[in-house]
Parts: C-alpha cells; structure tokens; sequence
C-alpha cells in the first residue's frame, strides 16, 4: 500500500467531536489520544504499530478498536521507529 510521506505540516481530518490531548510521532508513523483516552493511529503498518490487529498501513486516521471493547482508556502515547506504547487506565 502507498502511504504519502508529508515534509511539511498538513492539516488532519479527524471526527469533528475530537479533541486531542497528545501527540506522537513515529518515523513512519503517528498517533494521537482524544481528551477521551481513545487512540487513534496512521501510517506505516508493516510490524502491526498502528495496533489494528494486522500489518496494514493506513493514510487515515483509525481508532484502536482492541481498547475500547476492554474498556481501556489511553493515558499516554510514545512511538517509536517501529513501536507504538501506551499507558492506559481500566
């Protein structure tokens, strides 16, 4: 899959009832937390950091299911080259 690489900042669509409290950026990917503790992640995908369950990569946006059906609520986000941590409350 193509995924844009961009060198300058861009404007990002996201749900308009969202609103973000953190921000992190990986080297090919990136990932935000809503004031919500939810997780939504995009980019490079290849070693499963986007957390979707599978190695795909995505231009868009995409909530982290997997945490909202445990009832999971992000508190930080740290990616890394090729990682994506959390720290998240019950």
């Amino acid at each position: 899959a193509f995924i844009s690489i961009q060198a300058f900042p861009a404007l990002l669509d996201l749900p308009q009832d969202l609103e973000v409290s953190k921000v992190s950026c990986g080297s090919r990917h990136m990932a935000v937390v809503t004031r919500g503790g939810e997780l939504y992640t995009w980019g490079w995908g290849k070693y499963g950091q986007l957390g979707h369950g599978d190695n795909a990569s995505s231009d868009q946006p995409r909530r982290v299911e997997y945490l909202v059906a445990e009832g999971l609520q992000v508190e930080e986000v740290v990616c890394g080259p090729w990682t994506t941590y959390i720290c998240v409350l019950e």
